[in-house]
């Protein structure tokens, strides 16, 4: 809102479209500032991106470590945002962790 007040009682002034190019030399020429921006970001945003492959941080965990996890998990807590309770989990323990297990190492 300040601007167009300003520009208003300033009045119109034109602006000037000036760029420079690769070399630092000033393109006034509308086309060729198109040309130069399109450049500009195409050579931005088109990167070629390498792909690499990262190793895990923390390796992953075997089937005994998981029965020690769902050993540790306390009984008679609110279940969490999948809706199954400590309880369920423990009563299964191995199978539930051998599943569990394979889960983790699918993904």
């Amino acid at each position: 809102m300040y601007r167009v007040v300003n520009d208003f009682k300033k009045g119109y002034k034109l602006r000037n479209n000036i760029v420079t190019d690769e070399k630092g030399d000033l393109v006034t020429d509308s086309h060729d500032i198109l040309a130069r921006w399109r450049k500009h970001f195409s050579q931005l945003l088109n990167v070629q991106r390498v792909n690499h492959i990262a190793e895990p941080l923390v390796p992953e965990p075997n089937a005994f470590e998981i029965e020690i996890a769902i050993e540790k998990l306390k009984r008679h807590k609110s279940p969490s945002t999948n809706q199954v309770p400590a309880e369920l989990v423990k009563a299964g323990c191995r199978i539930i962790g051998f599943e569990i297990h394979k889960l983790i190492i699918l993904f």
